[in-house]
């Protein structure tokens, strides 16, 4: 039984950091593919950075240059390091697993798409002022 469980959200403000952490248990982590995806109000969720099972980042356009992941195998938690906050990234934000076969570099060209992740945390919410 997979279950991603986020955390480090919270209420910033403008210009601040944050970081979010996603710990992954019930899966062989380092085989698999994941990412993380935010949901503001009456929005769709879109995603914002994911890590392939090569360890290859890959990242929103819009947020490049903000937005950093990482992904350590040893812990089994993903990692989303957020900077200079801006108002507009206040959303839902949700980790995402996938869990292979198909999660090396190669295939990995989709991973903004939702329906390719098998396994969704709860999210953790972060809020920025």
């Amino acid at each position: 039984h997979v279950q991603l469980v986020e955390s480090g959200g919270g209420s910033v403000q403008a210009g601040g950091s944050l970081r979010l952490s996603c710990a992954a248990s019930g899966y062989t982590y380092s085989s698999s593919c994941m990412g993380w995806f935010r949901q503001a109000p009456g929005q769709e969720r879109e995603g914002v950075a994911a890590v392939d099972a090569d360890g290859n980042a890959n990242y929103a356009d819009s947020l490049k240059g903000r937005f950093t992941v990482s992904k350590d195998n040893a812990e089994n938690t993903l990692y989303l390091q957020i900077t200079s906050m801006k108002p507009e990234d206040t959303a839902m934000y949700y980790c995402a697993m996938d869990d292979g076969p198909n999660c090396r570099s190669g295939d990995f060209l989709d991973w903004t798409t939702l329906g390719r992740y098998t396994y969704w945390g709860q999210g953790t919410q972060v809020t920025v002022s």
